[in-house]
């Protein structure tokens, strides 16, 4: 009896289909001098076509400030108190000045520093 519901347990699992979450495509730039980046409660992603996300959620520049102070308020951090420990994902594609609008609305809601995160470049392959 055991025997045949540990396989149907097994059955179920392995027909089971996961719906996959779609992914932000993103090129980062590379950095020969990068630092690993923390974790961090908010990431705020900004892609090709002027397109911003906070936590994978697309907010758009204008509702930028407004995500940012929500994710803080749920998570009990206050902005005007503890820094928020923000990360800021850039497609190299982005255009400078939005990546200036993105820091500016960041700084209105009291963000005094954000983290850039990019890419380390391909090692050399190894001559010998």
């Amino acid at each position: 009896m055991i025997d045949v519901v540990f396989q149907l347990v097994v059955f179920f699992m392995v027909s089971t289909t996961f719906k996959l979450a779609p992914a932000i495509a993103l090129a980062l730039p590379q950095s020969s001098t990068a630092e690993p980046t923390p974790v961090s409660e908010v990431v705020v992603t900004v892609a090709e076509m002027r397109r911003v996300y906070v936590n994978g959620d697309e907010v758009g520049l204008t509702g930028l400030g407004a995500a940012v102070a929500a994710v803080a308020a749920r998570n009990g951090d206050d902005i005007d108190g503890v820094p928020l420990a923000v990360v800021i994902e850039g497609d190299r594609s982005v255009p400078y000045d939005l990546m200036i609008a993105v820091l500016d609305a960041l700084r209105v809601q009291g963000v005094s520093s954000a983290r850039l995160r990019t890419t380390l470049p391909a090692a050399a392959p190894d001559p010998g």
